[in-house]
């Protein structure tokens, strides 16, 4: 049964600390010229956390949360 996430929760959304983790080895202390540049470096930084799969989960992984067998 799924249910919903309260409107906060950012323990329960995994992406959350992707996010964060992008944020703050990316994308932070910058300045952009503009929209364009801004998309640039959301892709760029998005394309090089691609290429760290462990890292990924590390950041979603969670120890609590195991599949119901049906």
């Amino acid at each position: 049964m799924l249910l919903p996430l309260p409107p906060y929760a950012p323990e329960l959304n995994p992406m959350e600390n992707v996010w964060e983790f992008m944020r703050g080895n990316f994308l932070s202390h910058r300045v952009w010229d503009g929209y364009d540049a801004i998309i640039e470096a959301c892709c760029g930084a998005w394309n090089r956390l691609m290429q760290m799969p462990e890292r990924i989960a590390s950041l979603t992984r969670r120890p609590w949360a195991k599949p119901m067998a049906g």
